[in-house]
This record gives C-alpha cells, sequence and structure tokens, in this order.
C-alpha cells in the first residue's frame, strides 16, 4: 500500500515494505517488515491535453528515508531494525543510522523530523529552495497526520495484513512494497 502526501515542492510518501537485506550486518540478518517513509521531490508536468485534463505528477528524487522496521521472526513493538538514511547519493540511499530514540519512540521521533523540513534537507545536502515557500510550514501541519497513517500501516503489517513477501519467489529481489 502508498500513501502520498504532496506539498508545492516536496512530499512524503508512506508505504508498507517486506525486505531481506543481502549485505545485512553482523545481527541484522533475515527478514524484515514495516513501513518505509520517504521525504521526495516532486514536479508537475505540463498539461497532457485540455485545461481540464489530469495533471502529471511525478514523485521523484529521494532526500531522506526513515524505515520503522522489525525481525519477522522477532517480537511485534520491538522496533529492532528501525533506522534512517540522511542522505541519498542519486537514488542511493546512505548508510543505515540507528538511533536510540527511533527506536524509543519512532512516532515522536518521526514527527519531530518531519516538522523540521530545513534541517531534513540540509542534513542531505539539499539546498533550502528546492521546497517550496509554504511546503515547512505544510509539512509541519501535516505530520500528525502522516504520523498516523504510519502507525496503521504499521499495524497492518504486525496483524498480517500487509508488509509480505514478495510473491514471485523465482526473483533474485527479496523486496516487496512500493519504497
Amino acid at each position: 500500500m502508498l500513501y502520498a502526501f504532496g506539498f508545492e515542492r516536496v512530499g512524503v510518501v508512506v508505504g508498507d515494505l517486506y525486505f531481506v537485506n543481502p549485505r545485512a550486518a553482523h545481527g541484522q540478518e533475515g527478514a524484515e517488515h514495516g513501513v518505509r517513509l520517504e521525504l521526495r521531490l516532486l514536479d508537475r508536468g505540463a498539461l497532457k491535453g485540455s485545461a481540464y485534463s489530469a495533471q502529471p505528477i511525478e514523485i521523484g528524487q529521494p532526500v531522506w528515508r526513515a524505515d520503522l522496521l522489525e525481525s519477522v521472526d522477532g517480537p511485534p513493538g520491538s522496533f529492532d531494525r528501525t533506522h534512517h538514511h540522511p542522505a541519498f547519493t542519486g537514488w542511493e540511499p546512505g548508510r543505515r543510522v540507528y538511533v536510540a530514540d527511533m527506536s524509543g519512540d519512532p512516532f515522536g521521533w518521526l514527527g519531530a523530523y518531519l516538522a523540521d523540513l530545513d534541517g531534513l534537507l540540509a542534513a542531505a545536502g539539499f539546498p533550502a529552495d528546492v521546497a517550496g515557500p509554504g511546503d515547512a510550514e505544510s509539512l509541519r501541519a501535516a505530520a500528525p497526520e502522516i504520523v498516523a497513517v504510519t502507525r496503521r500501516l504499521l499495524e497492518k503489517v504486525r496483524s498480517g495484513e500487509l508488509g509480505h513477501p514478495p510473491a514471485d519467489k523465482a526473483s533474485d529481489v527479496v523486496r516487496a512494497g512500493w519504497l
């Protein structure tokens, strides 16, 4: 499942995820599932028809990622694989950064991070002007709703409704989800 929150030039996408890290660090082996959230740049494409035509929307380059993940074989609520990626190089995320506050209070941590768009952009190496003039305030106002969606998706993963392994068992990629 994928949720998208769009503002002027930035947006947040949130989805369920099942993932097996092919280069897992010691102690991080095995499947993980949960919710992935990304701050992305948005772009409006040219209309493809009349003034009444649908607006093309690009959910573009990633800026920052938060992964509220847990071991599939571990206890629900452990947040034992919860981390974030403060920056990307193009489309590739930087290293996983584990933060005790993020595992201890992931939803509070997430809300606080989303409330600081300028800090997120700066930490990711983006100039402040990639965001629209109202993006910081819009994101701050929407942060509680984004956190609520993240919480609901995680509950669906834990209940077994979402966050399943890929249906194609022959695939080399052991990842399922939009993000």
